[in-house]
């Protein structure tokens, strides 16, 4: 989110919109945060939406993700939960990074 205001209105100004992510999102947002100071930020930024928490049907997704890109695509751990996230819910992905999920079928992708 940092450097990308357009992100932020996305998150706080989401008004008839139903917003939800993946708690690996969190968690890496929390991670890449420089300060206590900005992760006060991330937190304001999401108070409204609804965190979507790994369960068995995300994890065998994830695992199977994994099992067939890992090696051709070099799909990473959270990114395999993130898209299994969204491929269990049936909901879009948005993402700056497109060329991390291009390649896996079935996945909605929103570009921000």
């Amino acid at each position: 989110m940092r450097g990308e205001p357009s992100v932020y209105d996305i998150f706080v100004n989401n008004s008839g919109v139903k917003l939800s992510t993946s708690t690996i999102t969190m968690i890496e947002l929390v991670i890449g945060a420089f300060n206590k100071r900005e992760i006060n930020y991330i937190q304001k930024a999401f108070k409204n939406i609804d965190i979507i928490y790994i369960d068995n049907d995300i994890s065998k997704l994830a695992e199977d993700l994994i099992v067939e890109y890992s090696k051709s695509h070099n799909l990473q751990i959270d990114d395999a939960l993130i898209a299994a996230t969204s491929l269990i819910m049936n909901v879009e992905l948005i993402t700056n990074n497109i060329s991390d999920f291009k390649y896996i079928p079935n996945i909605k992708l929103y570009r921000f």
